[in-house]
């Protein structure tokens, strides 16, 4: 029953990671801790092939907890994540005003917004601007009526929410490498239809 209700891509996503589900522990420490080493010092879009990888083997070794078996040693550059006490690999959202850097392995609030220092007032300001358009994919029936076009002005807020998701990777998050190893960041908007294809390198 449960997985008839369980979405298409979610029953793809959960068929990709029984890989490591046959894993045995010390095989996935290893394996994270050494793609967690080419991870490092780059920003990276949360599409990247290797990061959906690294991902999937993060919810299986978070269920398993994996890193506080301390089987393998996480690249020197990498501070624990005061949520799991995983490696810390912050992912950035839409969601950056409530939830913080949010933790790639245990998807908890890896650092909060107001201790991120230097370009936190750039980067809630992104998050301001952010807010308002992806509303628009969630307006209800009133606000549509008022709409003079709603289709446009859904169209109109796809297209600004790409300039800005491109602004935050290209611009903001790579700022955040002075205070993390790596960093990734959400390249793409389902309800808005906006996909990473659409986001420019």
């Amino acid at each position: 029953m449960a997985d008839e209700q369980e979405a298409p891509i979610d029953r793809l996503w959960r068929s990709y990671s029984s890989v490591f589900k046959e894993f045995d522990d010390m095989t996935l420490a290893r394996w994270m801790a050494q793609t967690l080493s080419q991870l490092e010092g780059r920003v990276w879009r949360f599409s990247h092939p290797l990061l959906g990888a690294y991902r999937l083997a993060a919810q299986v070794a978070h269920e398993r907890q994996i890193w506080l078996k301390r089987l393998a040693a996480p690249p020197a550059a990498y501070p624990s994540a005061p949520c799991c006490r995983a490696p810390l690999l912050p992912l950035i959202t839409r969601d950056l005003a409530e939830s913080g850097l949010v933790c790639v392995h245990c998807n908890g609030t890896a650092m909060p917004l107001d201790e991120l220092g230097d370009g936190v007032d750039e980067l809630k300001k992104w998050a301001d601007s952010y807010a308002p358009l992806h509303a628009v994919a969630h307006w209800d029936d009133r606000q549509r009526k008022r709409a003079p076009n709603y289709d446009r002005a859904l169209d109109d807020a796809a297209v600004a929410a790409e300039q800005l998701l491109a602004r935050l990777g290209n611009d903001l998050a790579p700022r955040l490498l002075a205070s993390c190893p790596a960093v990734v960041w959400e390249d793409q908007d389902e309800c808005l239809d906006v996909r990473s294809e659409d986001i420019p390198c």
